[in-house]
């Protein structure tokens, strides 16, 4: 078999979360709400209907730009996207193509390796969404509730050559879009939807090589159908579309499955087609679902109703000035400010709220000489119900079991291997199903500790320990 690295682009649609939708005074709050009661003549594309873009969903996609490094275009504008479907009442959809409101950043990700690779943003990019179809049997009923909503379009370079950099490519997007309050970007929902643009090309001695038909007699291509890259990316001449994925473990599978399938085709020397495909979860496989679209199939051209759109630098620096500090900042300030190490820094900073939670509790544990890190490590591995606990309460039970010289989990967790060390035959009772070994094995640990140890606590922890075992 031939060797065959991927090449692959993403682009990740996410909803604002504004008051309006993107062109009209309609409400932008249409999931699990009756359909088609969230419309008007603007967004059902009545004619003589005039949109009026807004304001909020702007400053939220010059946020997200901003937040990946992406410098602010001094003139944008919008454009008609021509194309006929159902959900599309106006058969065009207002979009960007070349004058998108951001362009050119950079997010770092992780590989199946461990080493940290930059991925290129091409473009992030202001549209509205579509209405939703819904097939049942024969018959496909349509909701506009959703048509006119204001979208973001995040658009990569062909940069990705693994899953894990998609997954933590994903995530990070996702995490961002939270942080700056612009989105829930809730994939259930639909807040955030990924597509990704899948080809292989073959590599010998460590060397691409163009596959039969290759760029060596083509025009530029990229994701983003962008000329910024050029015929040294030796990119393949076809590229396969994954269309409206919503779940980070569906992209993965997908596109792993997809890899496969191409390489397999070109294994047996058949010629693979630029399409677009689908994911059927229940199969485990992709499957055609149209040939796929070149940019001037769209006929894109600026919409006369809407005027250019001038971006000033002191909008520039007071969108800056209004944005919230962004997770890769926080994780920095961590580091430096409390002493964590880089993995606690991640952990916590997992969402805001984490983030504010751990800083309210070491604000609080000052008084009682509690140090940040103490505060960090029973955070990251005790579980209990934020919601219900304030940080207060929390950095009261913590001096507690400090006064009681209750033992933190790192050494709790190294008598408790010990235990299971020297205790094979409870272990053995545990695999068979014997619950009481788990009560043995935490009095084992409590005589070790003199009674100092949390028995709830040392529970807890053989539990996880042997079930990982069995």
């Amino acid at each position: 078999m031939n060797n065959y690295e991927p090449i692959i682009g993403l682009e990740v649609h996410v909803e604002l979360s504004t008051r309006s939708k993107m062109f009209c005074s309609c409400s932008a709050d249409y999931f699990g709400k009756e359909s088609n009661t969230h419309t008007c003549p603007v967004c059902l594309g009545l004619p003589g209907a005039l949109p009026v873009p807004n304001k909020a969903a702007l400053e939220n996609c010059m946020k997200l730009g901003l937040a990946l490094g992406c410098k602010i275009s001094d003139e944008s504008r919008f454009e008609r996207k021509n194309y006929f479907y159902p959900d599309l009442p106006k058969g065009y959809q207002i979009s960007q193509y070349r004058w998108p409101l951001c362009k050119s950043g950079i997010v770092k990700v992780r590989n199946k390796i461990g080493e940290v690779r930059e991925i290129r943003i091409n473009r992030v990019h202001q549209e509205e969404d579509t209405g939703k179809l819904t097939h049942s049997g024969e018959n496909t009923l349509i909701d506009y509730n959703r048509s006119g909503v204001p979208l973001v379009e995040i658009v990569t370079e062909p940069d990705f050559r693994d899953t894990e950099e998609i997954r933590d490519y994903a995530k990070k997007i996702q995490q961002i879009c939270r942080y700056l309050g612009i989105s829930n970007a809730d994939m259930e929902k639909g807040d955030m939807r990924l597509e990704a643009n899948v080809s292989v090309r073959k590599v010998t001695a460590g060397h691409p090589e163009l596959v039969e038909g290759s760029l060596a007699h083509a025009g530029p291509t990229s994701v983003g159908d962008s000329s910024s890259t050029t015929r040294n990316d030796m990119l393949p001449p076809y590229r396969v579309e994954l269309k409206n994925i919503n779940s980070f473990r569906f992209m993965v599978a997908a596109v792993e499955y997809e890899i496969r399938r191409q390489i397999e085709a070109l294994d047996k020397g058949e010629r693979l087609i630029q399409e677009t495909r689908g994911w059927n979860e229940n199969k485990k496989q992709t499957y055609t679902q149209r040939v796929k679209e070149e940019a001037n199939d769209y006929r894109y051209f600026a919409d006369p109703d809407l005027t250019e759109m001038i971006v000033d630098s002191d909008s520039v620096k007071k969108t800056k000035e209004e944005m919230q500090e962004l997770p890769v900042d926080k994780q920095k300030r961590f580091v430096a400010s409390y002493g964590l190490s880089e993995t606690q820094a991640i952990m916590l900073t997992d969402t805001r709220e984490f983030a504010d939670y751990f800083e309210e509790a070491v604000r609080v544990g000052k008084e009682y000489s509690l140090q940040p890190t103490k505060v960090a490590n029973t955070l990251i591995n005790k579980k209990f119900n934020r919601d219900e606990i304030l940080p207060a309460k929390f950095v009261e039970m913590l001096v507690g079991e400090q006064e009681k010289g209750v033992l933190p989990d790192e050494e709790l967790e190294k008598i408790i291997a010990q235990a299971i060390t020297d205790n094979p035959q409870a272990v053995a009772d545990y695999k068979k199903g014997k619950e009481s070994s788990v009560q043995f094995l935490v009095g084992q640990v409590m005589k070790f500790t003199h009674g100092k140890a949390d028995p709830n606590r040392a529970k807890e922890l053989l539990t996880e320990k042997l079930s990982s075992r069995v």
